[in-house]
């Protein structure tokens, strides 16, 4: 079972939380340190949130949210084996030759960490506040992701598509591998068959119930085109009882999410306390280790 843990959000954003956090996971054996994406917060908005029961988004908007690959090039710098994840960016919200340029830098840095999660968005506001055509994103998505795959891939490199169109052009680095696997966030049809003919994973953010039922129609998908569903990776949130604090509730849900086919956990960093202590971090970070790493295969 790999683990993982995202800098979520916490009262302590700053270089010194970064180091810890990134040191700390390295020196206890998790697997992948992660970031989230939002570019900017409306102070009011209408849409709902689709991972809560009453839509409501349950962090907090006055704590930072930083901008993830610049925090993830740090990380990088600091660290020899952890893994470097989004969770997720939106990648409607970018150009692919942009993001693609900053990935493969970091991948190339980084030494070949990378993992890049992605979604399609729900802040409908955030796109309108970048003159991006919200209703457009989910077709933005795939041809990003098909873009990606050219500029990683290609020399020169060149794409066609209703959204964007480029080349031939030069861009380099290419990615370590040549690729950079590409997980796909969220359990809605349209991610579940997004992550079957164009991801490297699935990332439902659900309880395990609905994250199995999506991931056994993932991998349904994956035969019906002729592809083996044994090249995707599972990767899942814990419960989210877990999310606030919860550390010692971590193991069940661990066995539980492996014994339904989860090969990687992520979850917030606030699953270790939601205010920064760093002792008690610490402790926490220990008891995860001890009672998940080392225990839970």
């Amino acid at each position: 079972m790999k683990l993982g843990f995202s800098i979520f959000s916490t009262d302590a954003f700053n270089r010194a939380s970064v180091n810890f956090f990134a040191a700390k996971a390295e020196e206890l054996g998790y697997e992948s340190i992660w970031m989230p994406e939002h570019v900017a917060f409306p102070t009011s908005f209408q849409s709902r949130y689709p991972y809560s029961p009453d839509g409501k988004y349950p962090g907090d908007m006055d704590l930072d949210c930083p901008e993830p690959l610049s925090v993830l090039n740090y990380a990088a710098a600091l660290t020899k084996r952890l893994k470097l994840g989004t969770v997720i960016v939106i990648l409607p919200l970018h150009h692919p030759l942009e993001i693609g340029k900053q990935l493969a830098t970091l991948d190339v840095l980084s030494g070949g960490r990378v993992i890049f999660g992605i979604g399609s968005g729900w802040l409908k506001e955030e796109f309108d506040a970048l003159g991006i055509d919200w209703k457009t994103r989910g077709s933005r998505t795939d041809e990003i992701i098909k873009a990606l795959r050219v500029i990683w891939g290609e020399n020169p490199s060149t794409f066609h598509g209703q959204h964007f169109n480029f080349g031939p052009l030069k861009s380099f680095p290419k990615p370590v591998k040549g690729n950079i696997p590409i997980f796909i966030g969220g359990h809605s049809p349209a991610n579940i068959r997004r992550a079957a003919h164009l991801g490297d994973g699935l990332m439902p953010a659900s309880s395990a119930e609905v994250a199995l039922r999506a991931w056994e129609l993932t991998k349904e998908e994956c035969r019906r085109i002729g592809r083996d569903p044994a090249k995707l990776e599972f990767n899942c949130s814990s419960d989210k009882e877990t999310w606030f604090g919860g550390w010692q509730k971590l193991p069940e849900s661990a066995r539980r999410l492996r014994d339904i086919g989860v090969t990687r956990i992520t979850f917030p960093s606030t699953l270790f306390g939601l205010e920064w202590n760093r002792d008690a971090i610490a402790r926490a970070m220990e008891g995860v280790a001890n009672e998940v790493i080392a225990k839970i295969n």
